[in-house]
């Protein structure tokens, strides 16, 4: 005899919706209300979880809420569409079992049966269920990846989720108004722009993400570093080869965007940057670098001493007129005949840039390593630091010529055009005037002030050491 039940809760949940319009959790919904209709039940309440797997482990708010309302009594039976749609796990079911034992409720029928959880049948066929549930959730998940493995290694483009950037639905043609910026963020990020800077451009241009969500520094360095810009296959982050796709950026971009973007030796500081030379400037007494060092409304570079900083304190230089004079000798150098030479003749060295590549990237996996070894006592502080020291000068090296090569980006298409770049000098953002300018010097040694003069700069004490 069927049990009048006057406090009833349905349950529903789809583990994969891809048309996003949860027809499926509809379905199993209007069929529990006809199951309740028929034993004369009242529905108090639905509980649907729409494309959330049980069996992944992810949380079901909606399940959460059920089990909570069962917990306080406020339900006195369950109807799903089927037993799997609210547990796939038997820990779930245990837990699920626990709950509704100690609160009295003992229905939780589907529509293929009834399960008493109170008696030892109706829980030994729960459990059975379960158990099969379990086993089919994992063959298919296990299928699932062996289909994307094969779909990988084919070249083919992945399967669900939203489209890539830069492509169309089908994930193959291209999009061509976001394949033209992604050929515009490339261009930049290689000419020394940071991802800073890119992230506000595309703010500010009203270009959005597939999701349309403002674009951050995260997301423009995954676009910029993901394979699949300059036509390569990925799968579980390794690169298997060429896709299908027609590539958006030449692979030599690609790869030296990788390299550029994700080197761990990048600056990190997310501070906004206002001083063109920050980084350049040498004290011209004691060696140390110069750093911004503000007075009042005036910015200013200078040599700090104190407890945490080794300079001298000897050395200041305001920055409006000391920027002024290294821009335009800058701007000067770009037509010097010697540097179009030196800049245009050969291009840069992709061998020797892949090489360095290599060399950096071992060199920074002997430094971990040797960082674990220490930090698992197999070194001695004294041992740890001989290695380093062995390792890190020769890192640095690698890592400046390697940046030499690449800062060629930054002025190439400038060489011979000074004058143009000096009438577009002003509107353009520190970014860039910052990597057109590290790509032509490698230093500004500042020496002491032989003239009095508040803020005007004495071109005596001011030695550029120019890339070569």
């Amino acid at each position: 005899m069927t049990r009048t039940r006057h406090a009833v809760a349905i349950y529903a949940r789809i583990s994969q919706d891809r048309s996003a319009q949860e027809l499926g959790v509809t379905r199993q919904v209007q069929d529990c209300y006809a199951e309740a209709k028929r034993r004369g039940w009242t529905v108090a309440d639905e509980y649907v979880d729409d494309d959330l797997s049980a069996y992944s482990g992810k949380k079901r708010p909606q399940y959460q809420r059920l089990l909570e309302d069962v917990s306080q009594g406020r339900r006195d039976a369950v109807i799903v569409w089927r037993l799997d749609r609210l547990h796939r796990q038997p820990r779930e079911l245990e837990h699920c079992v626990d709950v509704c034992t100690h609160a009295g409720v003992g229905d939780v029928v589907s529509l293929a049966g009834e399960f008493d959880l109170g008696k030892s049948e109706g829980l030994f066929t729960a459990r059975i269920m379960g158990a099969v549930a379990a086993a089919e959730s994992q063959s298919k998940s296990e299928r699932i990846r062996r289909k994307s493995q094969e779909i990988a290694e084919a070249g083919r483009p992945h399967m669900g989720g939203p489209r890539p950037f830069g492509f169309e639905a089908d994930k193959v043609t291209h999009n061509p108004q976001e394949a033209e910026v992604i050929r515009e963020l490339a261009a930049r990020a290689l000419a020394g722009e940071t991802l800073t800077s890119l992230a506000t451009w595309l703010q500010e241009t009203g270009v959005k993400t597939v999701g349309g969500k403002e674009w951050r520094t995260t997301t423009v360095r995954g676009l910029l570093t993901n394979g699949r810009i300059w036509g390569m296959r990925a799968h579980r982050g390794h690169i298997l080869g060429p896709g299908v796709w027609e590539p958006i950026i030449s692979a030599e971009q690609g790869e030296r965007l990788r390299r550029k973007l994700l080197d761990p030796a990048r600056r990190t500081n997310h501070s906004a940057r206002r001083y063109l030379l920050s980084g350049l400037l040498i004290c011209g007494k004691c060696g140390n670098r110069l750093h911004s060092t503000p007075r009042g409304k005036y910015r200013r570079y200078g040599c700090r001493k104190g407890a945490d900083s080794a300079g001298c304190g000897g050395i200041f230089i305001y920055a409006d007129k000391l920027e002024q004079r290294v821009a335009e000798a800058v701007l000067h150098r770009l037509d010097s005949p010697v540097m179009h030479q030196a800049l245009t003749e050969d291009g840069i060295d992709q061998e020797r840039a892949r090489e360095l590549a290599q060399q950096i990237d071992e060199d920074k996996t002997r430094l971990a390593d040797l960082a674990t070894m220490w930090a698992d006592g197999d070194l001695s502080r004294e041992e740890w630091t001989t290695a380093r020291d062995r390792v890190k000068p020769r890192l640095d090296a690698n890592r400046r010529e390697f940046d030499r090569l690449n800062h060629r980006d930054s002025i190439a298409e400038y060489i011979g055009h000074s004058t143009e770049l000096r009438t577009q000098w002003a509107t353009l953002n520190l970014s860039r005037q910052v990597a057109i300018t590290e790509a032509l010097l490698t230093s500004i040694k500042i020496l002491p002030a032989t003239t009095s003069g508040r803020h005007g700069v004495d071109l005596d004490r001011v030695e550029l050491e120019w890339r070569r």
